[in-house]
């Protein structure tokens, strides 16, 4: 009969999965620890205007954002620009309460600190704007900063 035997047993070894729940796990976690989520709904629009000299925040937590510019739904609350803290839209009157909030909500370390970003859309007038900085002024947030996008100098 025959001499040679054919090789059944004999194959490549099985892959080691123990340790793949592990890897998963760690992954899972890596990412929800590294991700950030929407803090705020914009209900108006900023389109930011361009500029040349730019400097990034340093500390982010530290900054209070006021969004200024025509609400995102203009057949219900109209073209005329508004004023946004955090998620509902305000008046002049309501600046220096949401900055006595702020500044309630951070450490007494951090709160000479805080900066107050405003974020403005490009179109908006800037009597509504000097309306906001007065009242930023009565509550003492001295600190402001203006959002803007990079881009190139216009040639005039």
């Amino acid at each position: 009969m025959s001499r040679f035997k054919t090789k059944k047993g004999k194959g490549s070894p099985a892959i080691n999965t123990s340790s793949l729940p592990d890897i998963i796990f760690m992954l899972l976690f890596f990412f929800m620890v590294t991700t950030v989520m929407r803090e705020v709904t914009l209900k108006v629009k900023t389109k930011l205007p361009q500029a040349t000299e730019v400097q990034k925040l340093e500390r982010k937590s530290l900054v209070s954002y006021i969004y200024i510019g025509p609400p995102v739904k203009s057949a219900l609350y109209g073209t005329n620009s508004r004023i946004q803290l955090n998620d509902t839209f305000a008046t002049i009157d309501n600046i220096q309460e949401f900055v006595a909030k702020e500044r309630e909500d951070r450490d007494e370390a951090d709160k000479k600190f805080i900066t107050t970003s405003l974020k403005v859309d490009g179109l908006t007038k800037m009597g509504i704007v000097t309306d906001v900085k007065q009242e930023l002024r009565k509550a003492g947030a001295l600190k402001i900063n203006y959002s803007t996008r990079k881009g190139k100098a216009e040639k005039r």
